[in-house]
């Protein structure tokens, strides 16, 4: 192969690497819908779900950016008073990954007091948009105590 086509070949597969990483970024900490899952009781050892909403993080014990996400959660946990935050830590609990299909840590979940996933981030979460989930989760929950 002359040299010319090989530096070809590598510029091609570096800017297509380049490409992936840029789309996996722009995927980061998006809000999803949280489809049909529901979180089960059992699996939150004994914690109980807040009334109006709870964000449920998924972490690992060699997460980089859990604690980041952590204090975001708590942060917006306290400000609100029927909602709680729960970090629940995969490391020994691979079943829960799979049941759950988080496929990275950070994962966070807005459950509401059903146990119903309402909205679901991969990675770091944009503040913006869990309080934007958030007012809806309330909204809704007004609604249904009337």
């Amino acid at each position: 192969m002359s040299v010319p086509i090989a530096l070809f070949i590598t510029g091609a597969v570096v800017a297509l690497a380049i490409v992936c990483g840029f789309v996996i970024r722009a995927q980061d900490g998006r809000r999803r819908s949280g489809g049909h899952l529901r979180v089960r009781a059992e699996d939150l050892a004994g914690r109980p779900l807040a009334s109006a909403a709870t964000l449920v993080q998924f972490s690992t014990e060699l997460c980089a950016r859990c604690p980041q996400v952590r204090r975001l959660l708590g942060q917006i946990a306290d400000e609100h008073a029927d909602v709680a935050h729960m970090e629940i830590d995969l490391t020994n609990r691979n079943d829960l990954a799979t049941r759950y299909h988080v496929l990275q840590t950070p994962t966070t979940f807005l459950v509401d007091g059903s146990g119903a996933v309402l909205s679901r981030w991969g990675g770091v979460p944009n503040r913006t948009a869990i309080d934007q989930a958030l007012s809806s989760a309330l909204i809704l929950n007004l609604q249904e105590q009337k």
